[in-house]
């Protein structure tokens, strides 16, 4: 089904309710008179209320009205943040070593303007000891509130605990160079939903 709206000859109602060029009410007249009107100003007829009883119509060029719509949606759409969702799992018993380097991850993907989701996993017994999870949660949140906030606080869900990361808002933080900081490691980051297991 065409979401264009009517023009000019394919408007099917016997009369309309005509608005001008300028946006003034010219009041219900027949097609044909509607249809003469946009004649004499050399201007297209253009249904913008189809569903009004009678149908609305207005004097413009239609090009020119099409041409403004295409670049109003292409600006609407660069103007769009598209927002991916990073995640990064760890087990409660992480080694230092290990959980550095993962901390090194989450802050780069929110130095990048992504978030991030932690996931603490729990196996066997571990499950019984669910602060454990929390304790490390609350400690990355801590060392990364610099870049970032907590969106979502940490929740259990089975056997897993999650918790979402966003970055601060302002835009997108430059992105550490390589060479410029060690402590940040390199990852692959052309997947939009990498998983990095403990």
């Amino acid at each position: 089904m065409s979401v264009e709206p009517r023009v000019n000859d394919q408007i099917r109602a016997r009369e309309v309710r005509l608005v001008g060029p300028e946006g003034e009410q010219v009041g219900i007249v027949p097609l044909e008179r509607a249809l003469q009107l946009a004649a004499d100003v050399d201007l297209d007829l253009v249904e913008v209320a189809p569903m009004a009883r009678p149908p609305v119509c207005k004097l413009m060029d239609f090009g020119k009205f099409k041409y403004e719509s295409a670049l109003k949606a292409r600006e609407a759409r660069r103007n769009q943040q598209q927002t991916v969702i990073k995640e990064m799992k760890l087990r409660p018993k992480i080694d230092s070593h290990d959980y550095e380097t993962k901390k090194g991850h989450v802050v780069r993907f929110l130095k990048a303007g992504d978030k991030v989701k932690v996931t603490i996993m729990f196996r066997g017994r571990e499950q019984s000891r669910p602060e454990l999870g929390f304790r490390l949660l609350r400690k990355l949140e801590e060392e990364v509130a610099e870049v970032g906030f907590v969106e979502s606080s940490a929740k259990q869900d089975g056997r897993n605990m999650i918790m979402v990361l966003a970055p601060h808002r302002g835009g997108k933080v430059a992105v550490a160079r390589k060479g410029e900081d060690d402590s940040l490691p390199d990852a692959d980051e052309t997947v939009a939903e990498p998983t990095a297991q403990a």
